[in-house]
């Protein structure tokens, strides 16, 4: 167990990264970590189906990507839409910050927004003449290590096949994989988590017990958290679902709920922990010295997730948001 950040790099060559998606959402390759035995298989996403039982229950995160990057009508700012706060008022990111203090405007698609606060974190509240459509006039904020914009194509990829509830900035990318033909033979339910864009945010101390970790909001439904309750094993489908289940279980029950309930989540999976919720993990492969990379290790161990991460590398796997994916049981 390690507690320093420095202990979660490892080395990717670039051209590891995958900028765009596989022609078929189910082609890609899948790395299975054995956690109690330690052996690491070489496979393929359409082997997952062999790896469950019967009475295991898959949980997916049904948010859906919203295009929240906008331009001003002059190219002058950049906007992240991070959160709407009422119909006409949203919390951004802006770039230049400089440009954008207090009192200041910008227009999209001829609607003007103002600047009406700066919050501490640098985040702006900016308050629009009138609704902002941002299908009509935004763009998806695709992960930087992508290295382009965003195409056409993208509306559909960098979605999941069962995304449903608007208000993720990034896409649950582990189940990027699947498509609807296999979730039909799959036991499977939802829980909604809006991926924030602390996601990307790097760990900046040396110590990752000092890390202040993003909050990111969530919704279960009653009935959800009781088919989790009943399965045999519980299957998370990336970090945001891990997240969610973790944050929620009991002490007797896998989630704690007497009825629907939303909420945020600030939990920090990083060793040591015991998961309480989370059988088995399918997820993307993430970056060096990320809160995701740390989760992982949390949950199959430092060493052997390192290991699987050189295999992957050595394997010419590809990385990332529309990469390859591990399983790990």
């Amino acid at each position: 167990m390690s507690l320093l950040t420095k202990d979660y790099d490892f080395h990717l060559p670039e051209e590891l990264i995958a900028s765009r998606p596989l022609a078929h959402r189910a082609a890609s390759r899948m790395l299975v970590v054995h956690r109690e035995t330690g052996l690491i298989e070489h496979r393929m996403f359409t082997d997952f189906e062999s790896f469950l039982r019967k009475d295991d229950l898959l949980v997916l995160n049904n948010t859906r990507v919203i295009p929240a990057r906008l331009f001003s009508d002059d190219s002058r700012v950049e906007l992240l839409c991070l959160e709407q706060l009422s119909p006409t008022l949203w919390r951004c990111l802006t770039k230049p910050g400089k440009r954008m203090k207090r009192g200041k405007t910008v227009i999209v698609g001829g609607i003007t927004g103002t600047v009406v606060d700066v919050l501490e974190n640098g985040d702006r509240l900016i308050e629009w003449e009138e609704i902002l459509d941002l299908h009509e006039h935004g763009h998806l904020a695709l992960p930087h290590y992508m290295g382009r914009d965003d195409e056409e194509f993208d509306k559909e990829r960098y979605q999941t096949v069962f995304a449903k509830e608007e208000g993720a900035i990034a896409a649950p990318t582990a189940g990027l994989h699947f498509t609807s033909e296999m979730l039909e033979r799959i036991k499977h339910d939802f829980l909604t988590l809006h991926v924030g864009v602390g996601t990307f945010r790097p760990v900046s101390v040396e110590n990752i017990g000092e890390h202040e970790m993003h909050s990111e909001k969530y919704s279960v439904s009653r009935s959800s958290a009781k088919n989790i309750n009943r399965a045999g094993r519980v299957i998370a489908v990336g970090t945001t679902v891990t997240r969610v289940l973790e944050s929620l279980a009991g002490e007797t029950s896998r989630i704690a709920l007497e009825s629907d309930q939303s909420g945020a989540t600030n939990i920090f999976l990083h060793p040591p922990y015991r998961f309480r919720a989370v059988d088995a993990l399918l997820t993307n492969f993430h970056l060096p010295q990320s809160t995701l990379i740390m989760l992982v290790s949390a949950f199959a161990g430092r060493e052997l997730v390192l290991e699987a991460y050189r295999q992957a590398v050595a394997e010419k796997y590809r990385f990332y948001s529309y990469g390859d994916c591990m399983l790990l049981i």
